[in-house]
């Protein structure tokens, strides 16, 4: 199974669309117990990296991340969410507090 992590930026529904297309069994959560339970991660995004930082912390997911990712897990960033990939953004200033530089 795939989780879309839900972290209030992405859109979730053309995500889930797509995998269902597939024939792909998903599902779109912001809990890291249900998502801890997938075999694959996918972060997809809308919006600015500072923004997704402070969502993803505020939601305790960017340690939950981090964890999964060193552990082995494929994770799949799409847009915002492959952004969220690098160290840090000049996106309206500098931000670098992403969490995934460290695990990738």
């Amino acid at each position: 199974m795939i989780g879309i992590i839900d972290y209030g930026m992405g859109n979730l529904a053309s995500v889930r669309n797509a995998l269902n297309e597939i024939k792909q069994e998903c599902l779109i959560s912001s809990d890291a117990e249900q998502l801890r339970s997938c075999d694959k991660l996918i972060l997809p995004g809308v919006g600015a990296f500072g923004d997704c930082m402070a969502n993803l912390h505020e939601r305790n997911l960017s340690s939950f991340i981090t964890e999964e990712v060193q552990s082995g897990k494929p994770l799949l960033g799409i847009c915002l969410g492959m952004q969220m990939l690098f160290d840090e953004s000049e996106e309206k200033g500098i931000t670098k507090d992403s969490v995934f530089f460290m695990a990738v």
